[in-house]
């Protein structure tokens, strides 16, 4: 298999390079990868849509990966409770080595193939979980087992990879083959890659969660009120909508804990 993401780097001597030439040439590799986005959109509606069922059955959506992907998997699950109110159990981040491989690596966990479904049988899944594998390689044993064990067991895989004709694009139901191109660094898949991945996971979840009910217009109505930046983002919205003075939606705000909550108030 041809690994594009360990190709060599188009830019010679990096070391050599001004501060303006090393951000230049990063800003213009960069400014690709949501053109090869664009080209795969088509594979990226069908797994989204079929998430959007399964969590109306009662479902949940797992990411699964090692390192910088596990990371990126671990972030976008994360972010789902405080942008869209859901609970932490409705999309889960695993990461190869457990949450210490959040911060530090932990060496050879991705090369266990058995490792993702015995991460997975924690949670319980069953057959109307999602389980969304990411490796820039798409050759990381951990993810592979885990899809693999996943579709064993009746579970609908998908997975996001850089790689095309990856190990793990057969594991999954539903691939999506991002090939952004060699690195700035020579195989630094934190960089292109990663972008790559984290600009299709905000659109799968937020799609996701749009579809689910969770965004009325365009805000976001059931975000959790965790800080005072977020508390006067709320206000600001029933102020919008009501024409009632900004105490008095900030009142009724931290009275009915949301934006939503106001609204089915005063509906």
């Amino acid at each position: 298999m041809k690994k594009v993401t360990e190709e060599s780097s188009h830019y010679r001597h990096l070391e050599k390079m001004t501060t303006r030439q090393l951000i230049t040439n990063i800003n213009r590799e960069d400014k690709t990868i949501p053109l090869v986005i664009e080209q795969i959109l088509d594979d990226i509606i069908p797994l989204i849509d079929v998430i959007v069922n399964k969590m109306k059955k009662g479902g949940r959506l797992f990411y699964i990966g090692a390192g910088t992907s596990g990371r990126l998997g671990i972030l976008d699950a994360s972010e789902c409770p405080p942008t869209f109110g859901v609970p932490d159990d409705w999309v889960i981040g695993l990461i190869a080595g457990g949450d210490r491989a959040i911060r530090k690596a932990i060496e050879f966990a991705e090369d266990d193939e058995a490792l993702a479904w015995k991460d997975l049988g924690e949670y319980g899944v069953d057959r109307h979980d999602v389980v969304i594998g990411i490796a820039a390689s798409g050759t990381t044993p951990y993810v592979i087992g885990g899809l693999r064990d996943a579709r064993r067991y009746g579970l609908t895989t998908g997975c996001i990879t850089c790689n095309p004709g990856a190990p793990v694009i057969s594991q999954a139901d539903h691939p999506i083959v991002a090939v952004v191109g060699p690195e700035f660094v020579t195989g630094s898949t934190r960089m292109k890659a990663g972008t790559a991945q984290k600009l299709i996971l905000n659109m799968i979840s937020t799609s996701v969660m749009i579809k689910l009910g969770r965004v009325m217009d365009n805000k976001m109505v059931d975000m959790q009120l965790t800080n005072n930046k977020l508390v006067d983002r709320g206000t600001k919205m029933i102020v919008a909508r009501y024409d009632l003075g900004y105490d008095e939606a900030k009142a009724l705000l931290l009275k009915h804990g949301s934006v939503r909550g106001v609204i089915l108030h005063l509906a």
